[in-house]
């Protein structure tokens, strides 16, 4: 992280206790359940990466300040083009209006940043990525911190030493990050997603 946009240093964050996703319990609001399903948003993965990277970083009335600086996005940038970053994007109209970005590591992923320009827009996109970890074998899903915004989702905390073994269980596994998966299948497994109270 950095301590601003522009602060040329990056430090690293190490949380006694860590923020996670459970993928078999992860919780859909019925609200947002409806949304997903209507399909208002187009979603794609890996089309405009770095766009998703700027657009994490870019300040907004409700968040003033940022932690991803110029070393961050050009890190990012090089974990993408190594295969190691993902986004998930949501378009409407042609126009990028959310979505999130982060690192696959065997079976884990660990969710960096999200942003939304339309309602809903980042939310969906999590729904979204949570449907292609579940289909390409993924077993953790790390958010780093959980707030209350993640909280209704099913976010939980475990401790250092909890996280630590799930961790390494999980860089052990093989897990693929499908951009294009195949429709029929990738639908019952969003399906499922949604189900989940």
């Amino acid at each position: 992280m950095a301590e601003s946009r522009d602060d040329p240093s990056v430090f690293w964050v190490d949380p006694k206790v860590r923020g996670v996703f459970p993928l078999d319990t992860f919780h859909v609001p019925r609200s947002l359940r409806k949304v997903v399903r209507r399909g208002k948003f187009e979603i794609r993965c890996d089309s405009v990466f770095n766009d998703v990277v700027v657009a994490c970083a870019t300040t907004t009335e409700q968040r003033q300040e940022t932690w991803i600086n110029g070393e961050i996005q050009k890190a990012y940038g090089e974990l993408h083009n190594r295969g190691f970053a993902h986004s998930v994007e949501c378009w409407l109209g042609g126009v990028l209006v959310g979505g999130l970005y982060g690192v696959s590591l065997g079976g884990a992923f660990f969710g960096e940043s999200m942003f939304s320009t339309s309602t809903n827009a980042s939310k969906v996109a999590l729904v979204h990525l949570v449907a292609r970890l579940k289909m390409g074998g993924y077993r953790l899903l790390d958010a780093q911190f959980v707030t209350d915004h993640l909280r209704q989702f099913g976010a939980e905390e475990l401790s250092c030493r909890i996280y630590q073994e799930q961790l390494e269980e999980a860089i052990k596994s093989q897990a693929k990050f499908f951009k294009y998966p195949e429709f029929v299948k990738y639908q019952e497994v969003l399906d499922g997603v949604l189900a989940n109270r």
